[in-house]
C-alpha cells in the first residue's frame, strides 16, 4: 500500500491515482487532492487538464514544472470545502520546502462542474490577510494610546500603528 500524498491516510490507488489517470472527480475537494498530489508526483498533464477552459491558456506549463521539481512538498490541509450545485470553493493550506525555506501557503480555490468533471477556475492566495494600515505619528500629535499626551512625552516619536 502507498499512502497517497494528499493527506487522506488512504491508499493512492483508491484516492488520487484514479482521478490522476482521467476519472473524474466526485467532489471539488477530491479534485483539489489530486491536483496537489499531482504536483509531488510531477505529473502535471492532471493539473492541466483539470483548468477550466477560460484559465487554460493562463496555465504556465514550465513554471509549474520548476516548481514541482525545486519543492519538497510537506502536506495539504483542507480547512473546509463548500458545495453548491455545481460550483465550489476549497479552503486549504499547502506547506513544502524551497530553497531553503519552509512555506505555508493558504489558498481559497474555486471550482465548477461541466457535464460531470469537476474544474478549477480561480484562486486567491492568503484570503485572510487584513490590509495593513500603517498611520505615522508625529511627535506633535495626540499618542494613539489616547493618553491623552503628545506622542513624543508618550509612546515615542516613531509609534506606528497596525
Amino acid at each position: 500500500m502507498t499512502v497517497c500524498p494528499c493527506g487522506s491516510k488512504r491508499d493512492f490507488d483508491e484516492c488520487c491515482g484514479p482521478i490522476i489517470d482521467g476519472a473524474p472527480a466526485p467532489t471539488a475537494e477530491a479534485l483539489m487532492r489530486s491536483r496537489y498530489t499531482a504536483f509531488v508526483k510531477r505529473t502535471l498533464d492532471h493539473v492541466e487538464r483539470t483548468h477550466a477552459p477560460e484559465v487554460r491558456d493562463d496555465f504556465n506549463r514550465a513554471e509549474a514544472e520548476r516548481l514541482a521539481e525545486e519543492c519538497e512538498w510537506h502536506g495539504l490541509e483542507i480547512r473546509s470545502a463548500t458545495e453548491t450545485g455545481d460550483t465550489a470553493e476549497v479552503d486549504f493550506v499547502v506547506r513544502f520546502r524551497r530553497e531553503q525555506q519552509d512555506i505555508t501557503k493558504a489558498t481559497l480555490s474555486r471550482f465548477r462542474r461541466d457535464n460531470g468533471q469537476w474544474l478549477y477556475v480561480s484562486s486567491d492566495f492568503n484570503p485572510y490577510l487584513p490590509p495593513q494600515r500603517v498611520t505615522k505619528v508625529g511627535r506633535n500629535d495626540p499618542c494613539p494610546c489616547n493618553s491623552g499626551k503628545k506622542a513624543k512625552k508618550c509612546c515615542g516619536t516613531t509609534t506606528e500603528l497596525k
